[in-house]
């Protein structure tokens, strides 16, 4: 691309020496001509500056100091940022090579498209990918309790859909940072999941989501519900059919006489392809966007 679109990339840190610089490398070794890279440290007491500070030429900013915590330090990070595109990776977890590239293709390609999210990949403690598969998600599996998980290191926006939506990370969250912004983003975009790895998660021994995960999904509901009174009502009465289908799904003597898996959400209205997941794959040669089922 001759004047390629440009990608702010923000990495919280807080005692990750284990990890950082790989983390580090997935973005700078990307080579990506048009990218502003902030890492903003919590004032790390356990080498995680120095290794950082080893890559300070390569960093459109960098801070090492106390902080309120990863909500602030996202907002303390993205301040520092007016790039077209925006996200964030965290200090334990990588991106794919080529990924920055791949995700500027698809933005300049579609210009309708205002966020995306690629294959959910997991990487093992030695930064390993051991899978990555499919998770389509879209407002209606958050309203209906299917919320787990838009993996936030493969989810890249535009920054007028992060404009439109506040333009903040909400610090009263201590998990849930990511579910209560893509909540404010649905309320204004189709969220497109495409069909290429880019980044992952790593599984490791001191992963805060892993610890908390009981608490991380008592943050979500309020989070929803915060949602569902912003919400028009025929998108309420939407979800509400979903669930009620759900429950038709699983009438016993349905299941038994093989019928349940013919209720489908066609039976739901005149409308129901509205629901449908947006998905963008490659195929002869080029990247295209489809429709995928809802389940």
């Amino acid at each position: 691309m001759p004047n390629p679109i440009s990608i702010a990339i923000v990495t919280p840190s807080f005692n990750q020496a284990p990890f950082v610089e790989e983390t580090i490398r997935s973005v700078v070794n990307q080579q990506y001509p048009e990218l502003q890279y902030v890492v903003i440290d919590g004032g790390s007491t356990d080498g995680s500056q120095d290794i950082i500070e080893a890559y300070s030429d390569q960093l459109h900013f960098y801070t090492s100091e106390p902080d309120r915590g990863h909500a602030h330090a996202l907002n303390k990070g993205f301040a520092e940022t007016d790039c077209e595109i925006m996200a964030w990776i965290n200090s334990d977890d990588k991106y794919t090579p080529q990924a920055l590239h791949t995700v500027a293709r698809i933005f300049e390609l579609f210009p309708e498209v205002e966020w995306i999210t690629g294959f959910n990949g997991l990487w093992n403690k030695e930064g390993v990918m051991t899978t990555a598969q499919r998770n389509p998600k879209n407002i209606y599996d958050f309203l209906t309790g299917k919320y787990n998980w838009v993996q936030q290191e493969s989810t890249f926006w535009r920054r007028s859909l992060w404009q439109k939506a506040g333009g903040y990370i909400d610090e009263s969250q201590k998990y849930m940072v990511d579910g209560e912004l893509w909540c404010r983003f649905f309320q204004h975009a189709e969220l497109y999941s495409i069909d290429a790895i880019l980044g992952g998660y790593r599984i490791h021994d001191q992963n805060r989501a892993i610890q908390n995960a009981a608490e991380c999904h008592q943050e979500m509901l309020p989070i929803i519900d915060a949602m569902k009174r912003e919400l028009p009502q025929n998108v309420i009465t939407t979800a509400k059919k979903i669930n009620a289908l759900r429950k038709i799904r699983k009438v016993p003597i349905l299941k038994r006489l093989g019928l349940s898996r013919m209720i489908s959400t066609h039976h739901l209205d005149s409308n129901f392809q509205e629901i449908d997941y947006k998905n963008i794959h490659y195929a002869n040669g080029r990247w295209q966007i489809r429709t995928l089922p809802y389940k």
